[in-house]
């Protein structure tokens, strides 16, 4: 099965990259002082965005609860090899 190649990694998306880059740049090298003061709001605007963006591959919510539960398991474990351990010890 053949996939189609993403926008951003098109032509067109390069570009368009490419100017958005560009845009900035000038925008801070330019603008700095007019962009400093508003620099933590957008710093915290961005979190959105970017948990968006990077949990977008974890699949859905049984995925969550599959790793939920291997974490439990492994707690438990754990805590019972530390039991034995600590049984063992004179």
């Amino acid at each position: 099965m053949s996939t189609k190649p993403g926008y951003w990694t098109s032509l067109h998306g390069l570009v368009t990259l490419a100017l958005i880059g560009a845009a900035f740049y000038f925008v801070f090298v330019e603008h700095t002082a007019h962009v400093l003061p508003y620099l933590p709001y957008l710093i915290i605007l961005l979190c959105p965005l970017m948990h968006v963006f990077m949990h977008k591959s974890h699949g859905g919510h049984n995925h969550e609860e599959h790793q939920h539960q291997n974490a439990e398991e492994a707690y438990r474990r754990g805590l019972e090899e530390g039991r034995q351990q600590s049984t063992r010890r004179p």
